[in-house]
């Protein structure tokens, strides 16, 4: 599933985002909250990124979606008229059967089996490139950030929830829309919010984290940062989820490497945030929990917030080659 941006609408930080030279695309990224779009021109640079709010959930939101994307391409296209764009990158999270161009399943967005693709070509009448978000997010990692050097990657985002992406012989594994579900995979016995029972998500997640210690301790706290700081301070119980958490995702990545054998883990998200906090401690639990396998570098995702919005931008672009 998803994992959630924690920003609000309104402007994105300023930092320019690029993919590099080549033709000029539109790009999208939809979340549960807000949309991300800007237009890349022939230099690669963006132009005009803003985040706007997403449409609600509906019967007929799939469709208010696509009106509201072509609302935003026309302020794009009526603020840069110098670069004209010839593709289209959208990516939404959910199950995303990228090869039929189908959103087939989003929770969020209260969609299923919607042709978002050939509503957005209909709309566009220029190559649309559609994908997953968190697939489109770790294809920029793999192109322009830590997953670089790398042909075989494990992509994490670690938020509200945690969404995961494949890198195999250097190309995205989907596998119908359903790869990639690593928030979700069983490695206990505990109940999840998605219905099945053991989800990483439901331990290691920000979100589980600060709920976790919530629960236990009666007190509320600011996020999963409040609860490593407390950890770190030696509070019992902070120290013991804090714990936890590391041992599942020490589990889960040890499970990953021993299947996938990836060079590189990046790991996005807010969790990331914690930096030291959290990877040197992940590293020597992933260690310890391997013998003859290749240990692959944990590395912090380098595009942060953009990353989704880049990939987008760059599969529009591979649409027109």
């Amino acid at each position: 599933m998803h994992a959630p941006d924690a920003g609000a609408p309104g402007s994105v930080p300023a930092r320019t985002a690029t993919i590099g030279p080549g033709r000029a695309v539109l790009a999208f990224d939809v979340g549960g909250t807000d949309i991300k779009s800007a237009l890349f021109d022939a230099t690669g640079a963006s132009r005009g990124l803003r985040r706007t709010p997403t449409p609600a959930p509906g019967p007929d939101g799939a469709h208010r979606l696509v009106d509201r994307v072509a609302e935003l391409a026309e302020e794009l296209r009526a603020q840069h008229p110098d670069a004209v764009p010839e593709a289209v990158g959208l990516v939404v999270p959910g199950i995303v059967d990228a090869d039929e161009g189908v959103a087939v399943f989003s929770s969020n967005l209260d969609w299923r089996d919607v042709p978002l693709r050939a509503l957005m070509s209909a709309r566009f009448g220029v190559p649309v490139a559609f994908d997953h978000d968190v697939r489109a997010a770790g294809w920029a990692e793999r192109r322009l950030g830590a997953a670089r050097e790398s042909t075989d990657a494990v992509m994490l985002i670690i938020g509200t929830g945690i969404a995961g992406a494949l890198l195999i012989d250097g190309r995205m594994h989907a596998a119908g829309g359903y790869a990639g579900e690593i928030g979700h995979a069983p490695i206990g016995d505990w109940p999840c919010s998605c219905g099945a029972r053991g989800c990483l998500e439901a331990v290691a997640s920000a979100g589980a984290i600060a709920r976790r210690y919530t629960e236990a301790a009666g007190t509320a706290v600011d996020g999963a940062r409040g609860v490593i700081a407390l950890a770190a301070a030696g509070e019992g119980t902070a120290a013991r989820i804090w714990e936890e958490a590391l041992d599942a995702l020490a589990l889960a990545l040890a499970q990953l490497t021993a299947v996938l054998a990836p060079r590189t883990v990046v790991i996005g998200g807010g969790l990331s945030r914690a930096g030291d906090a959290l990877f040197a401690p992940l590293r020597a639990r992933l260690a310890a929990r391997l013998s003859f396998h290749r240990l692959p570098d944990l590395v912090p995702a380098e595009l942060s917030e953009d990353a989704g919005l880049l990939g987008s931008a760059l599969l529009a672009r591979d649409a027109l080659t």
